[in-house]
Order: C-alpha cells, then structure tokens, then sequence
C-alpha cells in the first residue's frame, strides 16, 4: 500500500509540472498580448501620415514599449556603482573620475576676445620695420662673406617674401581707405556714389602692377616667368607622342 501511495505522488507530481510550466507561459503571453494592446490603442488615433513622418524621423520610439530603467543609487557617495555582470565591461572605462583637460585656440576662441587687425598689425609692427630688416641685412652679409650654407638662403628668401608681401597688403589697405573717403565724400554732396565690380578694381590692379614693372625695369623677367608659368600649364593638355613598342 504504502509503494502504491508512492507511485500515485510521483504521477501527480509528473502530470502538474507541465500543466504549472504552461501557466506561467499563459501569464507572459498574457502580458505581452497586454502592451501590443495598450500600443495599438496608442496608435489608433494617430493618422497614417503622422505614422510614416514619425517613423522617417525616429520617433518611433514613441510607440514603442518601455524599457526598464537601471537603478543606479548608491547607499554611501563613497562605494562603486554596482553594475550588472550580464553585459561585457568595455575595454576602455573611466576608472578615475580626473579633470578633463581642455585645449584651447585664442585665434578661433571668443573667451579671448574679437580680432582686431588694426590693432594686431599695430602690436606686431616691429616684426617688419625693425627685426626682419635687421636678419635680412645679417643673412646678406653671410652669404656676401661666403659662409651661407642653402639654409641661410632659404630664409634669406622667405624673409624678402613676407617683406614684400607686407608692403603689398599695406598698399591695398591704402588704396581701399582712400576708395572708402572718396565715397563717403560722393555721399556727402549728395550724389549717387558708384561702386565699382570686382573684374574692374582687378584690371586697374593690373595696369598699376604693369606700370610699376615697367618703371623698375623688372618687366621682362615677368613676363618671362608668366610664359613659363602658362606654358607649364599649357602642356598637361599636351598629348604625348607614343612609342612604336607601345603600338
């Protein structure tokens, strides 16, 4: 009797362990069928074309269910967080929480002020009116002496470039001042003023650039370099006469 009580248990249990496992699948179907019913009378009322905008722009999110959010407290400030051993620690963490260091450009910066190149020019107008005049006399009497290497050259050169290019740009700043007061003059007696093109300030910039060459005597070796310089140009179009092996 007691063998028989036994086996009828062990039956009982057997037959009510599928039927508990299918019970608690019911409860989480149940649940799921629950959202996808609580997102479809969301979306009932929403318009197709609201739909489609929302799912082009991202906001599908919206329609979506909830994740669970990480409880992330802290009993003391002074523990770690406990994170989850579930996801992978990345490679890369933080594991002192230090300043983060941040670079700076007072060029491109606003916390350092607005340009002014009047002002910049004015502060640095010893760079070409007293140092550079002085290294370029320097750099003529060692190459004078011949104790010039190609790198005293080099600099002897780049320093003759940025000279020139100062004396240009002043040049233009002159011109432009001087365009500016003969407008504002045009202005002051009443006439309309005449503000002239770009390709016409560009031809009279080179009729003052010619007469100038043509007054130094240095208008032969330009133009000797400008046809050089066009003609270099020009021969890239230049097809190139093939081999009679190539054929």
């Amino acid at each position: 009797m007691g063998r028989a009580s036994e086996s009828e248990e062990e039956s009982e249990e057997e037959s009510s362990g599928p039927e508990e496992e299918g019970l608690g699948g019911s409860e989480t179907e149940e649940t799921d069928s629950q959202d996808e019913g609580a997102i479809r009378e969301q979306v009932a009322d929403v318009p197709f074309e609201e739909l489609q905008k929302a799912k082009s722009d991202g906001r599908t999110a919206l329609f979506t269910r909830n994740k669970k959010t990480v409880d992330t407290k802290r009993a003391n400030k002074n523990r770690p967080m406990e994170v989850t051993s579930k996801k992978p620690v990345g490679r890369f963490r933080e594991v002192i929480q230090a300043p983060k260091r941040v670079i700076r450009d007072p060029r491109f910066e606003s916390l350092c002020g607005n340009f002014d190149e009047n002002r910049f020019k004015s502060a640095y107008k010893f760079l070409y009116d007293e140092q550079l005049p002085a290294e370029r006399q320097r750099l003529q009497k060692m190459i004078s002496r011949g104790k010039a290497d190609e790198e005293v050259k080099k600099d002897l050169s780049w320093i003759e470039k940025q000279l020139k290019e100062e004396e240009d740009r002043q040049k233009q700043t002159a011109k432009t001042s001087e365009q500016k007061s003969a407008l504002k003059q045009v202005v002051r007696e009443g006439k309309k003023p005449y503000y002239p093109k770009k390709s016409e300030l560009k031809k009279q910039e080179l009729i003052e650039k010619y007469k100038e060459l043509k007054s130094s005597g240095k208008l032969e070796k330009f133009m000797a370099k400008r046809r050089k310089k066009n003609a270099a140009k020009d021969h890239r179009f230049v097809p190139y006469r093939r081999n009679a092996s190539e054929s």
